[in-house]
């Protein structure tokens, strides 16, 4: 059998090292020179080894590549240590998760690739270990169907586990775990969102998407199947992955499990989604970030191994031909994603835009949540392991010129939607919190939804219903945040809540730095940025600001790594009463040259307004859906009236409406409703 993904490549890659492949040959170069300066374990670690796997990849493909006997000698020494291991992973399933995962993968490559230079009882030594630990994940993965990775297909440790099976299975001619992990990607890509969405959070998408595209790089290579258009997941992943991008593309929105904003970027998996789908905009972000942050991912990113031990697959995945396309030039600055339930907005791709991340859905989104009661009914199984998912249904992240003002928890190990910016009843999170996989053994009505989505013109407006996550015995009849986003970046945020009998709602405001107050309105300051928070409804709130405490363990193979983040919280409490509306905006400004805000209540006969300095209007009736105020009649949850700028002409947008008259002029009139971007009337 020819080398495994190389076999056929390697005269091509060889005369591209001088010419197109240059970058990329510098960074695995980098990466095997610091290989030699280390000093492996010689005894199993307690924390993780995954990184024994890329390196014995690295230093195989640097050899074959180059021929130079150093880096033979190197992979022989990394390759001995790992192979003298008895077990593979020590803190958390031995032989059976990430650890083996990562191991059989990398040291089945390097087998591929060495095994007719390897002194014969170091081959022998590798093809058995190979075998052993090959045997130990098959017949866990047989053993375990119906619970935990086997047949978890949302989550990465199914995708790592049996990518290093299935790499394993084609080296060493086993054809029974190759055809399994076969078997177990194709159910992957056939569930995955098609919108590309991952509610492992971004973090988590980077860390196991690459995965996926290893795979199916390995069953196109061993079997010449081409599965790159099975699903629409992978087509379209990309796309979810730039939204999260916080303006300047070094940060991400922090949803989910995120060890920090930085640990977002995988160059070798751009390089891989540009050539499998000839999409410039990838290939823009990989040269962007290799170009501007990839040290800063290397080194501040809490995730591990990370982007440096990518370098190989960064080579091998690098295609010269795909042209370059600057998203800003392309990509239009909102973005709804329906089976995650969020809906992403900025005013521009430029570097000091404000954005505005929003979501609301079940645990692990719709289509996993939905299947994986379908399993639960008809089989048995338990497939659905959505501890990365959070309690956040109804949350944003918010934030202007390059900081965030608003924020999330980042990684927690005992999840609340108290971590979020969310609204507490009777100072009470969601039923079944304060846990790990706060979704595990949830009735399946126990879902959030996002409905009445406008995204486009600039323009975003959502509700998040997420009355059902609450403990019954509180009797939740409706929990609705309504959140606009204008297209100068300003937010209206309207919490319709009501219960069977009067509860006291908490309205909750987290931020990285502790917040001011100043004439009543609370002042959000990070850096060069800042946003003033005003209040307009009920009257009787009382505002105070204090700390939460966000704790957590990113890594199980660690048990004793603890890391704490505090969290500075405005708490907006209302008392006791079965009914109340929450009426918020904030608006952004530079904390360098701050504009005063500008923020004031239309007057509305009918619904609830907002009017801001510049002609920006918001008018909203998400429950009555009618609207009269600021010359507006309307059979509508929202009407936006967006007056014209130098780049843009005056808009109207209208969500679930049927009737729309503004100054008298009929816009709209049908039976059936319309949720979309209006052109002012003449």
């Amino acid at each position: 059998m020819q080398p495994l993904l190389i076999g056929d490549r390697l005269d091509e890659l060889r005369a591209a090292l001088t010419t197109t492949h240059t970058a990329q040959w510098r960074r695995l170069y980098e990466q095997c020179e610091w290989y030699r300066g280390q000093s492996p374990p010689t005894e199993h670690p307690t924390a993780s080894i995954t990184y024994f796997g890329p390196a014995a990849m690295n230093l195989a493909l640097a050899y074959r590549l180059t021929g130079q006997p150093g880096y033979l000698a190197e992979a022989r020494r990394w390759i001995s240590i790992a192979v003298s291991f008895p077990h593979w992973g020590k803190a958390k399933l031995p032989d059976h998760d990430l650890d083996a995962g990562w191991l059989l993968h990398g040291l089945s490559l390097a087998y591929s690739w060495l095994r007719d230079d390897l002194p014969g009882d170091e081959a022998d030594a590798l093809r058995a270990k190979l075998l052993l630990q090959g045997e130990r994940m098959y017949d866990f993965a047989v053993q375990t169907e119906g619970t935990w990775w086997s047949s978890s297909y949302w989550q990465n440790h199914n995708w790592i586990c049996y990518t290093g099976l299935a790499a394993a299975g084609y080296v060493l001619d086993q054809p029974q775990w190759s055809d399994r992990a076969r078997d177990n990607l194709g159910t992957v890509l056939d569930l995955m969102p098609a919108d590309g969405s991952d509610s492992e959070g971004v973090v988590y998408w980077r860390y196991g998407v690459p995965w996926l595209a290893i795979h199916l790089d390995l069953l196109q290579h061993a079997e010449g199947i081409d599965w790159w258009e099975r699903g629409g997941f992978l087509r379209h992943t990309f796309e979810w992955r730039l939204h999260q991008c916080a303006p300047g593309f070094e940060e991400n929105v922090d949803h989910g499990d995120c060890h920090d904003r930085r640990s977002g970027h995988s160059v070798a998996l751009y390089h891989k989604l540009a050539a499998a789908y000839r999409d410039g905009r990838a290939r823009w972000l990989a040269d962007h970030v290799a170009e501007r942050h990839y040290w800063r991912e290397a080194y501040a990113s809490g995730v591990r191994p990370g982007v440096m031990p990518e370098a190989g697959y960064e080579l091998l995945w690098y295609d010269p031909q795909v042209p370059v396309v600057d998203p800003a030039d392309t990509v239009p600055t909102t973005a709804h994603f329906p089976d995650l339930g969020q809906v992403t907005a900025r005013t521009g791709w430029h570097d000091g835009a404000a954005f505005v991340s929003f979501k609301s859905a079940p645990g692990g989104g719709h289509t996993a949540w939905e299947t994986a009661d379908r399993f639960r009914r008809d089989k048995g199984w338990e497939t659905l392991n959505a501890g990365h998912h959070h309690p956040d249904a109804g949350s944003f992240v918010f934030g202007v010129h390059g900081a965030f003002l608003a924020v999330d928890d980042g990684y927690c190990n005992r999840k609340r939607a108290a971590h979020h910016n969310l609204v507490l009843v009777d100072g009470q999170g969601w039923a079944g919190e304060d846990r790990y996989h706060v979704y595990k053994d949830l009735p399946y009505e126990r879902q959030a939804r996002l409905r009445d989505v406008l995204a486009d013109g600039g323009l975003v407006h959502a509700t998040a219903e997420s009355g059902a996550m609450f403990d019954p015995a509180l009797g939740v009849r409706r929990v609705d945040r309504t959140l606009v986003f204008t297209p100068s970046g300003r937010l209206v945020i309207l919490d319709d809540l009501a219960a069977e009998q009067p509860r006291e709602w908490t309205f909750l405001l987290h931020s990285d730095w502790p917040a001011e107050f100043v004439d009543g309105d609370v002042v959000l300051r990070s850096g060069p940025a800042q946003a003033q928070v005003r209040r307009f409804a009920p009257d009787d709130a009382t505002v105070s600001q204090g700390t939460t405490e966000i704790e957590a363990n990113p890594t199980a193979s660690t048990p004793s790594l603890r890391i704490v983040r505090t969290l500075h919280t405005v708490r907006v409490r209302v008392a006791p009463t079965p009914r109340s509306q929450i009426l918020t905006t904030i608006e952004p400004t530079s904390a360098l040259a701050p504009t005063p805000a500008t923020a004031e209540t239309a007057d509305c006969a009918a619904g609830t307004g907002i009017r801001f300095g510049g002609g920006e209007t918001v008018l909203l009736a998400p429950t009555t859906r009618r609207i009269e105020g600021e010359g507006v009649r309307a059979d509508a949850a929202a009407v936006i009236l967006v007056p014209a700028t130098d780049d843009h002409p005056a808009r109207v947008g209208v969500v679930g409406a049927t009737h729309v008259e503004l100054a008298g002029r009929v816009l709209l009139d049908g039976a059936e409703p319309v949720t979309r971007v209006l052109p002012w009337p003449a």
